[in-house]
């Protein structure tokens, strides 16, 4: 059989993400496992991973002239090929390698200057010393503790008085409309209904999404008129970003205007299973944003209503 020659132009992608999948397998067979965190996708993984990828790819493309341009392209087609290979070996979802693929495009394509720069040199010394610090921090990474928690609180004016705007603020029927945000658009699920088991401390909720996802819900606060609170009992698990996210608690404040109006305040509380959080936090914020807004929105049409 004649042997298959691969050109060191395709050799820099097949190495790059093998070297990837490797590193991710030892850091959830080896690392996680000590560090006892299950689950968590760190930094390293969105960022020194792809960093060494980059600079991999660009060992193979060393006799290469190419340009920032070309090398841009390639991080494009890098990232495609990480993120098919992430959905494959990985499970995850669509609307997740959408949300991840920036990220990893962006450490990519810095990773290929800098192996471009590291061997244009060829000072071994320093090259050596730029990978062992890139592996360093991702072991450091991978040993420590990683916990993230926020809070995203939106408000929103409705011209009806609060005894009208609780009743929905507590359950309210099928929302029909279309959602406007465009990860909904695109497939994400959005929120449509919410059921309640009686109007009462303890009583049990369910919110409903789109996909036919429900989260079970329990209220721990109901100040008839002024605040409802409740947890989230059990969510759904999915490979796209409910994968990544638990959603810990939800809150409903009316407060009175004295004029006919209420100010309805939407509060979540979340936790994070993906960093860095300077990026995940972002589109979490977006997302709970968006859910709250699609709620009030329709808690404000249906207590307008005369």
């Amino acid at each position: 059989m004649p042997k298959i020659k691969i050109s060191d132009y395709t050799k820099g992608f097949i190495a790059s993400n093998a070297f990837a999948l490797i590193l991710l397998s030892l850091t959830a067979l080896v690392f996680k496992k000590i560090n006892d965190t299950p689950g968590v996708l760190i930094f390293s993984e969105f960022v020194i991973i792809p960093l060494l990828m980059g600079i991999i790819s660009a060992w193979y493309w060393r006799n290469m002239d190419l340009s920032g341009y070309q090398l841009a392209g390639n991080a494009l087609r890098n990232t495609f090929l990480g993120c098919v290979v992430s959905s494959v070996f990985m499970q995850e979802g669509v609307i997740c390698l959408i949300i991840v693929s920036p990220l990893l495009f962006t450490f990519i394509w810095i990773g290929e200057g800098i192996g471009r720069a590291m061997f244009k040199r060829n000072d071994q010394k320093l090259n050596t010393s730029i990978i062992v610090l890139l592996l360093g921090i991702f072991v450091f990474d991978s040993l420590s503790k990683h916990h993230y928690e926020n809070m995203v609180a939106d408000t929103m004016v409705i011209k009806a008085p609060p005894a009208k705007v609780w009743q929905y603020v507590v359950a309210y029927k099928r929302i029909e409309a279309k959602p406007n945000y465009w990860l909904f658009r695109i497939g994400m699920p959005s929120p449509v209904q919410s059921t309640a088991s009686g109007y009462h401390l303890g009583a049990n909720r369910k919110c409903i999404f789109s996909n036919g996802y429900v989260f079970d819900e329990k209220i721990s606060t109901y100040d008839e008129n002024r605040n409802l609170t409740f947890d989230i009992t059990h969510q759904p698990r999915d490979p796209e970003i409910m994968g990544h996210i638990d959603i810990l608690r939800g809150q409903f404040l009316l407060k009175d205007n004295g004029d006919g109006t209420t100010t309805l305040t939407g509060n979540s509380w979340y936790r994070l299973y993906v960093f860095p959080t300077w990026y995940y936090d972002l589109w979490a914020s977006s997302i709970t944003r968006n859910v709250h807004l699609r709620v009030m929105d329709h808690i404000k049409q249906l207590s307008e209503i005369e």
